[in-house]
């Protein structure tokens, strides 16, 4: 057995991986989203280990068909934790819809299909930047829930500074 050898999981299918969590992961990153390069990697990554595992791992009295619809349950968790009320507005959904979605991505690769996953990733990034860019060019795009959380006038941006009665 040598060094490099992953197998049952494929070189190939890794790379795809990568690729694809650092095409979403950098468009996430750059807008200053908690689902980064990193996060996105590790989500499609992990994706496909448990799916490429359940593919050899089966039998004829096993289903690892199961096994996806586990990665869809606990990404789910995932993706909650990424979701926030704040001023009446909730934030982070399409950041938890781009892990949702990362882990589509790896469950893709790891049914065989990993260039097909490079480009869903690249179809998720065209989805986050052109529909963005409509609903920056579209006042009635801007309603409802896609309203940006306001500061309310007269506070900087950025944390308040801290004074010694902050501390007591």
């Amino acid at each position: 057995m040598s060094v490099l050898d992953v197998s049952p999981l494929m070189w190939e299918a890794l790379l795809c991986c990568f690729l694809c969590g650092v095409i979403v992961g950098l468009e996430r990153q750059l807008r200053g989203k908690p689902v980064g390069v990193r996060t996105s990697t590790l989500i499609c990554t992990g994706t496909y280990v448990f799916i490429a595992i359940s593919q050899h791992v089966a039998t004829g009295v096993t289903d690892p068909s199961r096994i996806i619809g586990q990665v869809v349950t606990g990404i789910g968790f995932l993706g909650a934790g990424v979701i926030l009320a704040r001023q009446g507005v909730v934030i982070g959904v399409t950041s938890a819809s781009a892990i949702w979605v990362l882990a589509a991505i790896g469950a893709v690769i790891g049914l065989g299909f990993p260039w097909l996953g490079v480009k869903l990733a690249v179809l998720t990034v065209i989805v986050l930047v052109g529909v963005d860019g409509l609903e920056s060019q579209c006042e009635a795009l801007q309603r409802g829930v896609h309203r940006k959380p306001q500061r309310p006038h007269g506070h900087a941006a950025g944390p308040r500074p801290r004074h010694a009665e902050d501390s007591e």
